[in-house]
């Protein structure tokens, strides 16, 4: 009893402590699922129409791409290449989205029967990039596909030969009827919208009518620049108006920010460059000597390897394939420096010969338990070839089927090494004549290989290349780092940076309507980290300093100087007032010119005036007139000559994009076009179709789409 005393005393207390204690496990839960939250919109890589797109999902489409890029000879992809791809991928992925939708609503699909009709008219470009395309008719093979697909299924989960190489064509089929269907499906949405646009015999014969008459005039022209910015006064309220008037302009349907930022590059110091020159020049002594060259290439740790057959021209860096035509068989050059690699160069010809681009072969694999025993065997098989024995048959009894296959130069000249055997098997079918059968030894087998034909003679090249860029000493790096990192850490604050920048030896620079879709800030590589920060960042806060660019060798700081959210940006905006201060300039000034020219009723009442007199002839229209005085086109002075008679003089000026204009129509003619009511129908529906080209960012604005390939690219 004494105890329940005691704890009824303390009933507010404990209420109390049993309440936090509740409150603090529910602030922990809720804090979890938060961040469970935060974790899953970090995996995000974007949205459209509400549905979300992990990285995950995303990443697959883009190895999916990267494959069928190795499969149509498209392989070692740079940076700059990748990222044009995921680009594609996600235009690709963010387009198909919206218009599926609008495909569903409408209840359009593609049937499996209309994707056979496609199959088996065998023309679409994309089936004519597959690897079932009948060489006699040049189209795609529709029983050829059926054959490999039927093949694949019986092989699947075996370890037959080639079993690997069916299986990445397969995915690449896969792919592409994929990327079919949906072309397909966006095909029907485009024709649906082109017929929803028509034209009539009315139309088509005015539109004729307004391409076809041309008329001669004497233009009279006051170009705006003949008025001093000076002399022309500008209100706040004169800028309101003007922005009101074009408010629509300046809607903006992504956030965007502005920076200013610092950078800095690394590059090699004078004392670097004397190092590496020194180091070169003992490169160039070696090489011109060498027996072997690749010693001298891997001791140099080139950027070009050596592979010691001939390729093409094309193999080469441009620098270098400019180059090994005017040098001779045996000749060394260089050091040679090349500014926009940034590289110091050394070349030796080994050898340049002609030699097919491609080889049409097909070989027997030889193998035995032992080498000696393969070499045995294989003499046997080409002697009985070589006595008429059918290669075919051959083939078959050693389990493989000799089929005939096509080795092109670029299927080897873009390899980073080579080894001894492969040189020269490659060698062997490179310079063999066509029936000419070879038996190859290796190391461990043999090969048979019989040429079938040869193609195409072309320059190849034996080069040995040393090629390394200038680069900088760890001591150098120290040097600019430290003195950067000081510069930073003493300036905390963006006005503090834009103070003492150039006090330092920097300088601050700017870039505007920076969007999380770029890849690069203020294009320098390898600053997603920043591009992070900025987009969490507030405006007016500073960013630590980012080591980017290529291998660290660039420093930055940057500020975050001013948010464009989503609306209509304001006329405090600057890149705004200045453009609606433009368009307030030219009114003002026309207001004056045209003023100027009132009473004017005649060319050389006009010129009296100052205006600037030339003739102008095939005025229509169907195009605005270019004015060679005032440097613009002016769809305004088209519609004014068509309005006046011939012989008139148009004593009221027009106001145009870069001056204002009166006129004399001299003369009107009918050029030699021929009407054809058809045609001209035509023209107009793909014309309007023009004008309606914007429909598809209309869907991009209503779909809401979100893109945070920033973060993960």
């Amino acid at each position: 009893m004494a105890v329940l005393g005691k704890i009824r005393s303390r009933g507010v207390t404990l209420i109390a402590i049993i309440g936090f204690g509740l409150f603090a496990f529910i602030a922990e839960e809720a804090f979890r699922s938060c961040e469970s939250s935060r974790n899953n919109e970090r995996q995000q890589i974007g949205e459209v129409l509400g549905e979300k797109i992990s990285y995950e999902d995303f990443a697959k489409q883009v190895d999916e791409a990267t494959e069928a890029m190795k499969l149509m000879g498209q392989d070692n992809l740079d940076d700059e290449q990748l990222n044009q791809l995921r680009d594609q991928v996600w235009q690709n992925y963010v387009q198909y989205q919206i218009i599926k939708k609008e495909c569903d609503e409408l209840g359009l699909t593609v049937t499996d029967d209309e994707m056979q009709n496609v199959l088996n008219e065998g023309t679409n470009q994309m089936l004519l990039s597959t690897p079932f395309v009948n060489r006699q008719t040049g189209r795609f093979d529709a029983n050829q596909l059926k054959q490999f697909l039927a093949q694949y299924k019986t092989q699947q989960g075996t370890n037959a030969q080639g079993y690997e190489q069916m299986t990445a064509i397969y995915k690449y089929w896969t792919y592409v009827e994929k990327s079919l269907r949906q072309q397909l499906l966006l095909q029907k949405y485009n024709g649906l919208l082109a017929h929803c646009f028509l034209s009539n015999p009315v139309e088509a014969k005015m539109s004729f009518n307004e391409e076809s008459q041309e008329s001669q005039i004497e233009l009279a022209a006051y170009p705006y620049s003949s008025v001093q910015d000076a002399k022309v006064q500008i209100s706040d309220a004169d800028l309101k108006s003007k922005y009101d008037e074009l408010k629509a302009r300046f809607q903006q349907n992504i956030e965007s920010r502005d920076i200013k930022y610092v950078s800095v590059q690394i590059t090699a110091s004078a004392a670097d460059r004397a190092e590496l020159r020194k180091q070169f020049d003992g490169y160039a002594k070696e090489l011109a000597t060498a027996d072997d060259p690749n010693t001298v290439i891997r001791k140099s740790t080139s950027a070009v390897p050596y592979l010691g057959v001939p390729v093409g021209k094309e193999a080469f860096p441009t620098d270098i394939a400019q180059k090994l035509d005017s040098m001779t068989v045996g000749q060394t050059l260089g050091p040679v420096e090349n500014v926009q690699d940034n590289s110091l160069n050394i070349i030796k010809l080994v050898a340049k010969t002609q030699l097919p681009d491609s080889v049409k072969f097909r070989a027997i694999q030889v193998g035995g338990t032992t080498p000696d025993e393969a070499h045995t065997r294989a003499d046997s098989i080409y002697a009985a070839l070589g006595a008429g024995a059918d290669f075919a048959a051959i083939a078959k009894k050693y389990g493989q089927d000799g089929q005939e296959q096509w080795l092109t130069t670029r299927q080897y000249e873009y390899s980073n090494s080579m080894d001894k055997e492969t040189q020269g098997y490659l060698m062997s079918l490179l310079t063999m004549g066509v029936n000419e059968t070879k038996n190859v030894t290796l190391s461990q087998g043999n090969l048979i290989v019989q040429v079938l034909d040869r193609k195409n003679m072309i320059d190849k090249y034996t080069a040995a290349v040393v090629k390394k860029e200038i680069d900088y000493s760890k001591a150098t790096r120290g040097t600019i780092f430290n003195k950067f990192s000081a510069f930073a850490s003493a300036n905390l604050t963006a006005a503090d940076i834009t103070k003492n920048a150039a006090k330092s030896g920097y300088k601050v620079l700017e870039a505007k309507d920076i969007t999380t879709s770029q890849h690069y800030l203020a294009g320098i590589r390898s600053t997603r980290d920043a591009m992070k920060w900025l987009f969490e960042a507030k405006e007016g806060e500073v960013s630590k300093m980012y080591e980017c660019g290529d291998n660290g060798n660039n420093l930055l700081i940057v500020i975050c100087d001013k948010i464009h959210p989503i609306g209509y940006r304001g006329l405090d905006d600057a890149q705004v007032k200045e453009m609606v201060k433009q368009e307030v300039l030219r009114d003002k000034k026309a207001e004056q010119l045209i003023a100027k020219a009132k009473g004017v009723n005649s060319i050389a009442a006009a010129k009296a005036k100052g205006a600037q007199v030339l003739t102008v002839n095939q005025v229509t229209f169907a195009a605005p007139v270019f004015v060679q005085a005032t440097g613009a086109s002016e769809p305004a002075l088209s519609g004014a000559v068509y309005a006046t008679k011939q012989g008139a003089f148009s004593s009221h000026p027009v106001k145009g994009q870069a001056g204002v204009y009166q006129f004399k129509v001299v003369k009107r003619t009918k050029n030699a076009a021929k009407f054809d009511e058809k045609a001209q129908e035509m023209k107009l529906r793909q014309k309007t179709m023009q004008y309606a080209g914007n429909f598809m960012n209309e869907l991009y604005i209503k779909a809401g789409v979100v893109d945070n390939r920033y973060l993960f690219f």
